[in-house]
């Protein structure tokens, strides 16, 4: 059985919140909201594939 990895599952929900943040700025037509999830998610994507390259690399995963 494997081990959950927490720290993807906290990087898979901001990405998922972001996702919903994005959708909710479109339905309030507010260009700085959706601009600002979108970078968001760009940033948190980034570090959880980042995250993850170094964990392989380091044999943790």
């Amino acid at each position: 059985m494997q081990e959950i990895k927490w720290v993807f599952v906290f990087f898979a929900l901001a990405a998922f919140l972001s996702m919903c943040g994005i959708g909710i700025a479109i339905g309030a037509q507010s260009v700085i909201g959706i601009l600002g999830c979108t970078a968001a998610l760009l940033l948190i994507m980034g570090f959880g594939f980042k995250t993850k390259k170094r964990w392989r690399e380091e044999g943790k995963l």
